[in-house]
């Protein structure tokens, strides 16, 4: 690409609407462009390396035996109705009718077509194993779109689905793609983790996340210094710390009066006690049953467990008034004995004696409450883990990091080919439903990702193989016909050597010139300046602050070399 004849452009300010480090550089550097909130124009170098990622994609997909096709993205509402997934949806969904007032929606995934599209093949058990592949447009109406590409409106989705007869094919087909997505992130040069997720909305057996470690990540990673367990926060199981457990006879519970001691503070501050002696008890909606939840003090509930717990669709707290309604009492009295309503307990109280509980009365609590006093209807983990509790695997103590979730894989099982009647015929001529599973990769994301992890004050620092190109040429002075020629001939040779390149031949100062090679985060850099008289030009690394001259006629093989 030779930039006097390109559309090609840099902004030298920061962007005032992008939060985070990729989105600010990415559109600095002209590889994106906002055009609505959550929606964004991908530009030339933006879709080159798009294309570059999608293309690793592709690779080691095509290497599982997977096959590629192409979905629609304008989908018959009632799709989504008949596999029970359009309430779970609910507004995420960009919904509209057509002339006919057929109610039509944008895919926001693709999991019911694919089942119908395998319909067309699957009758018997000999119709399978395979593997169909998209990339395809997806869109979901997020509340807060933010941080560049990783939360978007409008987005590119690569997704794969594999049907097989049974759990064991499933099991075999997942591995298969569990292991393409490690080399295609490895090829990337991302830095991740893999952890267990939450199946959400998705649903099936199993959900594991691909995170990208990176401190804008909105998902927080919990992983083990020491064993190789690693989880995300909203599925990492609770392992109770008994070393720390009150050793103390029971004592009978006692009425105390707490005036205007609502919060967990005031309520320690008035008794003059530590957080850790409390049990809060709060009001849940759960499918919009009021459901009361009881943790410690110092604890928060976790209410993806608390939602997979009842398998609900929606959990949220419980308003005032039917707080007041449930309890008898204002917000902040809250507590498990004399309510006629469910009771969920985390599982860590039943080791604590003579703890402190809301009254439901007024300016009151009880002390020395024990679990003879109330009789929960479950007893679960039902809390977020901390940095520093128990690994559930080993026992040492946990870490947090942040991560972006750059793809996903699903046991799916056979949820959507019961909901969408894909099934099949045995060897004893019995109907069967086919087991699938769903893998989910955001070229996006992945963009955005590797920027957060490759960037330095001056700019974006692209891995070789992502790049937009390989090598930036640049000519400092556009009057010199011998420069101006060896510039000209050195872009034809490396494009010759199958090296894209790009030459910047703009007529602008050099130090501008050097500004936007680093913004941009082309690998390599070759200026050809006064030096190429005597056959000699500058050679400089993207990620190396110095730099060395070499022999023109060394630049091939030394690019090669480095390649």
């Amino acid at each position: 690409m030779k930039l006097s004849q390109s559309f090609f452009y840099t902004l030298r300010e920061d962007v005032k609407d992008e939060e985070s480090v990729s989105g600010n550089l990415l559109v600095r550097a002209g590889f994106i462009k906002k055009s609505s909130a959550g929606v964004y124009m991908m530009m030339p170098l933006g879709y080159r390396v798009q294309e570059k990622i999608i293309q690793i994609i592709r690779e080691e997909m095509d290497a599982t035996g997977a096959q590629e096709l192409r979905m629609p993205s304008l989908i018959p509402e009632d799709v989504y109705v008949a596999s029970g997934r359009r309430e779970g949806f609910g507004s995420s969904m960009f919904a509209l009718k057509d002339r006919n007032n057929k109610n039509y929606v944008l895919g926001p995934t693709h999991e019911e077509l694919f089942a119908m599209a395998a319909q067309m093949k699957i009758k018997s058990y000999k119709d399978m194993p395979f593997n169909l592949y998209q990339f395809q447009t997806k869109y979901r109406d997020e509340p807060r779109p933010r941080f560049g590409l990783i939360r978007v409106r409008e987005f590119t989705m690569k997704d794969a689905y594999s049907f097989d007869v049974d759990e064991a094919g499933l099991d075999v087909a997942y591995q298969k793609m569990f292991d393409a997505y490690k080399k295609a992130f490895d090829r990337m040069g991302i830095d991740y983790r893999i952890v267990r997720a939450d199946t959400g909305i998705m649903g099936g057996l199993l959900s594991e996340e691909f995170q990208a470690i990176t401190p804008i990540g909105e998902d927080t990673v919990v992983y083990c210094p020491h064993c190789d367990f690693s989880s995300n926060r909203e599925v990492a199981s609770c392992v109770d710390d008994l070393d720390h457990v009150v050793n103390e006879d029971p004592f009978a519970k006692e009425l105390v009066y707490t005036p205007d001691a609502r919060t967990i503070e005031e309520v320690c501050d008035y008794l003059h006690q530590e957080s850790t002696r409390f049990v809060k008890t709060l009001i849940y909606l759960v499918d919009e049953k009021p459901v009361a939840v009881m943790v410690r003090g110092d604890r928060e509930v976790n209410e993806t467990k608390l939602q997979k717990l009842y398998g609900a669709t929606t959990v949220e707290l419980a308003p005032a008034a039917i707080v007041e309604d449930v309890t008898h009492a204002k917000v902040g009295f809250a507590g498990p004995i004399g309510l006629t309503i469910d009771i969920v307990m985390d599982h860590e109280i039943t080791h604590m004696v003579n703890f402190i509980v809301g009254a439901n009365q007024d300016d009151h609590h009880y002390i020395h409450v024990n679990l003879s006093d109330f009789t929960p209807t479950h007893v679960a983990d039902i809390r977020f883990i901390v940095e520093g509790d128990k690994c559930p695997k080993c026992g040492a103590p946990v870490s947090f990091s942040k991560g972006i979730e750059i793809g996903n894989t699903f046991k799916l099982g056979t949820k959507y080919s019961k909901a969408m009647n894909l099934y099949y015929t045995d060897e004893n001529n019995t109907l069967q439903p086919v087991w699938m599973g769903s893998y989910g990769i955001g070229p996006g994301r992945c963009m955005g990702a590797i920027v957060e992890q490759n960037h330095d004050e001056h700019g974006i620092i692209w891995p070789k193989n992502i790049a937009p190109y390989t090598v930036a040429i640049v000519l400092i002075n556009n009057k010199d016909e011998t420069a101006i020629d060896a510039a000209k001939a050195l872009y034809d040779t490396l494009y010759a050597n199958g090296i894209d390149c790009i030459l910047d031949d703009r007529n602008e100062r050099a130090g501008v010139k050097f500004k936007d090679m680093d913004l941009i985060g082309i690998p390599y850099r070759i200026t050809i300046g006064k030096g190429i008289r005597n056959g000699m030009v500058e050679f400089k690394r993207r990620n190396e602050s110095d730099h060395m001259d070499i022999a023109l006629d060394d630049v091939v093989a030394t690019i090669k070399n480095e390649l």
